[in-house]
């Protein structure tokens, strides 16, 4: 879920914000709104930097599925989820926990799906197009890379702790005043700075050209894991499915689903347990052996990976039972 200062407040107030003057849980430099009981329980909050760019952070949780479908004013950000439990669906794909996010307002209209019960917690710098056309390439003419190009290269990975680090500490900031502005706009500075870096490291990697035939052997091997995801699926079936060969097919695979076979396997298997935790009574070692884990550990040390959460916490959020 993404939204900005001012330009999306409209949109913040439909969906049960409202303006709050209690500080006491984040830095007064910011504009707090909490969100009404009757929907569910928390805040959003936000810095905003002369129209450069934002802090902001999520944390709460509904009380029903969440849905959001929003054509947003251009911006680009970077976003650490710390907890979270839903889909987007532009495309279709698991929201995961414990991943920095990439994403550009304008490359395609948002959708997605936040699920009841679970906390949403995110930290994140949302870029504005004059600090990106603006300010960096007036300031930097001779060295001005596009930052859409380097923030959609992330689009979502694990591999970057030092962003990790970098938003924990914008997040936990407790200065004010002049300390507080320096102190957010000089981390900005250094987020788009690690930006370009993860860029630049992994621009040589090639781009791999997918033809509509390996397209639709890709989504042939997608529908097959869907509907086989709790059963060992050895990487030799799959080629065979995509009738290509394994090196070929975990490259396309990626470059198609943006994650790998595996990734992918997990995505649909934690879909499906965090179901069976709010609809059923099985416990974790139960559920670990529907979705396909002997492990009951493996699996709930999956689960807390994708969710932020233990399958025990999930299932307590989901029944609206504190942790």
């Amino acid at each position: 879920m993404y939204f900005k200062s001012n330009i999306h407040e409209e949109l913040l107030l439909s969906k049960g914000f409202k303006a709050c003057s209690n500080h006491s849980k984040y830095n007064s430099l910011g504009k707090l709104y909490v969100l009404n009981e009757a929907i569910g329980n928390g805040y959003f909050w936000i810095y905003t930097h002369e129209n450069l760019f934002s802090i902001v952070i999520h944390d709460f949780y509904v009380h029903e599925d969440f849905c959001i479908k929003s054509d947003l004013a251009e911006y680009f950000s970077i976003s650490y989820f710390e907890s979270v439990s839903g889909e987007e669906l532009n495309p279709y794909r698991k929201i995961s926990a414990g991943c920095i996010k990439g994403f550009w307002s304008k490359a395609y209209p948002y959708q997605a799906v936040f699920h009841k019960k679970i906390p949403i917690k995110t930290i994140g710098i949302e870029f504005m197009p004059a600090f990106c056309d603006d300010f960096l390439k007036n300031k930097y003419p001779d060295d001005y890379i596009n930052p859409r190009t380097a923030l959609l290269s992330i689009d979502e990975t694990r591999t970057f702790p030092e962003m990790i680090e970098l938003l924990k500490q914008v997040e936990h900031y407790s200065g004010n005043g002049i300390s507080a502005k320096l102190f957010y706009e000089s981390k900005a500075n250094e987020a788009m700075s690690m930006v370009y870096d993860y860029h630049l490291s992994n621009e040589k990697r090639k781009k791999i050209q997918l033809s509509s035939e390996d397209i639709r052997q890709l989504q042939n091997v997608a529908s097959y894991i869907n509907d086989h995801y709790a059963y060992e699926m050895p990487l030799s079936k799959l080629c065979n499915i995509a009738c290509m060969g394994s090196t070929k097919l975990k490259q396309t695979f990626k470059a198609y689903h943006a994650c790998t076979i595996t990734e992918y396997i997990q995505q649909r298997r934690m879909s499906q347990a965090e179901h069976l935790l709010k609809q059923t009574e099985l416990n974790s070692s139960q559920i670990a052996l529907v979705v396909g884990y002997k492990s009951a550990s493996r699996f709930s040390h999956l689960f807390k990976k994708s969710t932020g959460l233990s399958p025990t916490d999930y299932r307590r959020c989901a029944n609206n039972k504190k942790i």
